[in-house]
């Protein structure tokens, strides 16, 4: 009777079945009982499948025991759902264990670890990945790993994404592909999106920007987000604005910031301003800085200091910079320098600059040094210079020649255009005999605008005997207020006869300093004046 009722169950023919599973329970067969409240609870009679339920799992059933768990889960009696989840978990029943532990869990109860365990180890995917959450919030990445491939080789899609997330951070991007295109392909948005990323790294733009589209479509912000961005780089604004708008849409907040940059862009600054206080609303800690930076363009620092604080409090290290620089202007170093100093903390670049400075001046050479080289490594021109003149300087008092590591710094500063960094890397040069390179980095320097490397590297053509081009180069010196290039000038017009500009030039020189060319210019002058008169 059982498994003919069994049977008839299982092909869907409720009507047929329940006579003769009611006939079965008529003898005792616990099987029966957990089969007809089965089918009694798909017709919605509930109350009368938990009391066959409850004869089956009395019996010693697992499964009806899971079944009246979850029944009276589902019903708030979770006392009672925790007794007959834990009857069927102790018996052995994997379902049974994974509600037990789902309902633990729910309580913040740390036994549910141990059922989630067990649920795992005998092949249940979800369990798997709970199991995984819990090792890897824990910091046992390796044991988190584990789980995360046993449910993911049964295609959960949640696990799947966690892998691939693992191993990219692990560097190994190859199977990291593999895993998110395994759940992007299950319908996971969030894989697609980073199988997007993963994809423009590797060069692959157009495979990106479909799965980009996909994961937009399947309601994924950050994919929207990242659509807009590639079309902005293409000049699509429209286009842009419109993907930008579907991640805003999508409740992300980086897609009404995203919507400010592109009008600040195109120099629509009121719209640039309303998205951006839009943003800032919603929390977003750059839109809130990007407010207060315009403000403080209209002149307006009372109304920007609020969201510079608001922005850097939330963790914004621009903000935090920004703020420096706020009080630094109104003459506040203390707490221009506390917030400088938590932007440098950040790796903010140029804040690191600003507190090694300060510490320069406060004589803190080794402070000022460590502050130094985090901002010159993290790309600051003006850093690198001043750590250079820092290693050379204190080269110099040691007696010992420019150290290779100075010269490295000058280099790296020289490269990104900083002219006193050049003048500096010509020097060097130049110490060592390396004309050619010593005119190289002069003219570099001279060419952008410095006057101490047009004068520099006139000495150096004059030298080489190149007196007309040198000319040339301490006349552009001196013009930009050079006083040793306006008395190299006023010898060499000397020397060639033209008294009155020689005159002109010294005057110049006198003018432009420093004290020791002003007392040499004056005796050039008393001598010309001389001639000029004999």
């Amino acid at each position: 009777m059982s498994a003919l009722g069994t049977l008839l169950l299982r092909r869907g023919d409720l009507d047929g079945a329940e006579p003769f599973l009611r006939q079965a329970v008529q003898h005792g067969d616990r099987a029966a009982a957990n089969n007809l409240a089965l089918l009694l609870h798909q017709r919605g009679y509930a109350d009368e499948a938990a009391g066959w339920w409850r004869i089956a799992a009395v019996a010693g059933s697992a499964p009806a025991a899971h079944a009246l768990g979850r029944h009276f889960r589902e019903r708030g009696d979770e006392p009672g759902a925790e007794y007959w989840l834990r009857q069927a978990a102790e018996s052995g029943h994997t379902l049974g264990a994974y509600a037990l532990a789902d309902l633990l869990d729910h309580r913040r109860d740390v036994g549910a670890e141990r059922w989630f365990r067990a649920a795992a180890e005998h092949g249940h995917r979800e369990a798997s990945y709970r199991l995984a959450r819990i090792c890897a919030g824990r910091g046992e990445d390796h044991e988190a790993e584990q789980w995360y491939r046993q449910a993911a080789a049964r295609r959960h899609r949640r696990a799947a994404l966690r892998l691939g997330t693992l191993l990219e951070e692990r560097g190994e991007t190859k199977e990291a592909g593999h895993w998110y295109l395994t759940a992007a392909r299950d319908g996971e948005a969030r894989a697609a999106c980073a199988l997007a990323f993963l994809l423009r790294d590797a060069g692959d733009i157009d495979q990106a920007a479909t799965w980009w589209r996909r994961a937009a479509q399947a309601g994924d912000g950050n994919a929207a987000n990242a659509l807009g961005a590639l079309h902005a780089q293409e000049g699509e604004t429209q286009t842009a604005e419109r993907w930008y708008r579907t991640a805003m849409e999508a409740g992300d907040v980086n897609g009404a910031y995203n919507l400010g940059l592109l009008c600040a862009g195109q120099g629509r600054t009121p719209q640039a301003e309303q998205w951006y206080r839009k943003a800032a609303y919603a929390g977003h800690r750059e839109a809130a800085n990007a407010v207060a930076v315009l403000l403080l363009q209209r002149g307006d620092a009372a109304g920007a200091e609020p969201w510079f604080s608001k922005a850097a409090e939330a963790g914004s290290i621009d903000a935090a910079f920004n703020l420096g620089i706020l009080y630094a202007g109104r003459g506040d170093a203390d707490i221009a320098r506390r917030w400088y100093e938590r932007a440098a903390a950040a790796g903010h670049s140029e804040a690191a600059l600003q507190v090694a400075i300060a510490l320069q001046q406060e004589g803190d050479v080794h402070g000022a040094e460590r502050h130094l080289r985090c901002a010159a490594g993290g790309g600051s021109p003006e850093a690198a210079f001043r750590l250079g003149a820092l290693l050379d300087r204190r080269d110099r008092e040691d007696g010992e020649a420019v150290c290779d590591e100075a010269e490295e710094w000058y280099e790296r500063a020289a490269h990104q255009g900083h002219r006193r960094a050049q003048v500096r890397l010509g020097m060097c040069a130049a110490k060592r005999g390396d004309v050619v390179d010593a005119a190289h980095w002069y003219r570099l320097a001279a060419e952008a605008g410095s006057r101490n490397g047009a004068f520099n590297l006139g000495l150096l053509l004059a030298r080489e005997g190149s007196e007309p081009e040198a000319a040339l180069w301490w006349t552009r010196a001196a013009d930009a207020g050079h006083g040793r290039a306006a008395l190299r000038m006023a010898l060499l017009s000397a020397r060639r006869g033209d008294l009155p500009s020689a005159q002109s030039w010294c005057a110049r020189a006198i003018s432009c300093g420093p004290a020791e060319v002003a007392e040499r210019a004056a005796r050039l002058t008393a001598a010309v004046s001389h001639e000029l008169t004999a």
